[in-house]
């Protein structure tokens, strides 16, 4: 089995493969200050209720935008399972000509995202990830990664407003009964969710007329769905993208050695 790890701000997301089949995901909180053993619980936890063996692991696949997790991650790796990662990186093989002004700037995430989305629905492709961030991709018909735009994320917008103006509750990200609030949670419920649907479709607009007016577009993330149900423009919601990605890193960079 594969076990691959997408380690973002906020949550770092595990999968578990046999073969092709996504038999396993974990959601865990990402921490900094954890070691490599505080890990290495952590999953042997979430394996056991499972009833997943740590020998089944035949390779770990890695990919963060947080560098400062990953000397534990690593260790973690090589510790508990004996074996050495395939970080996703420069030098790592993953079949798409970036055309960025530097290449290294982009996410690794991001590069995930692509690789899978283009190996599922061609291009052109426009890719959106709510995450911390929510981020969108564009992929060229004939599979180069062009590049994209990043917003704050819908979770840390939220979290401003409650620490940021003294008067507004802390509230739940769910879809308001309408647009005219009538208190000042649905209020906020409606300012957030229907603000991030246009910023979305606004986006997602401009860039498709730069591309020549025609993409497929895919939603990913924690909060894929609640944004999805209400935009014009996202055609698919695929809630296991980046795990599908590291698996195809992982296959790409077999295949080449």
């Amino acid at each position: 089995m594969i076990l691959v790890v997408d380690v973002g701000n906020t949550n770092i997301v595990l999968g578990l493969f046999k073969g092709r089949k996504l038999e396993y995901n974990w959601r865990i909180s990402t921490n900094k200050d954890k070691t490599s053993d505080e890990y290495g619980i952590d999953i042997r936890i979430l394996f056991e209720y499972s009833g997943v063996k740590y020998k089944e692991i035949e390779a770990v696949v890695i990919s963060s935008v947080v560098p400062p997790v990953m000397p534990a991650l690593e260790a973690m790796s090589v510790k508990y399972f004996g074996i050495k990662p395939l970080v996703v990186g420069p030098g790592v093989k993953t079949s798409m000509p970036i055309r960025y002004d530097n290449p290294k700037e982009v996410g690794a995430d991001r590069i995930v995202n692509a690789i899978a989305a283009y190996e599922s629905y061609g291009g052109p492709l426009i890719i959106v990830d709510f995450g911390t961030a929510t981020t969108f991709d564009a992929i060229s018909k004939d599979g180069e990664y062009l590049g994209g735009a990043i917003a704050p994320g819908i979770g840390i917008s939220t979290e401003a407003l409650y620490t940021k103006a003294a008067k507004l509750p802390r509230i739940e990200l769910v879809k308001p009964k309408g647009v005219i609030g009538k208190n000042t949670v649905m209020s906020m419920q409606s300012g957030i969710i229907y603000g991030f649907v246009g910023q979305t479709d606004g986006i997602i607009t401009r860039m498709k007329k730069e591309m020549g007016g025609q993409a497929y577009v895919v939603a990913t993330g924690g909060l894929a769905e609640l944004i999805s149900d209400e935009s014009q423009s996202i055609d698919k919601v695929d809630a296991n993208l980046t795990l599908q990605g590291l698996l195809l890193i992982y296959e790409r960079n077999m295949a080449s050695e």
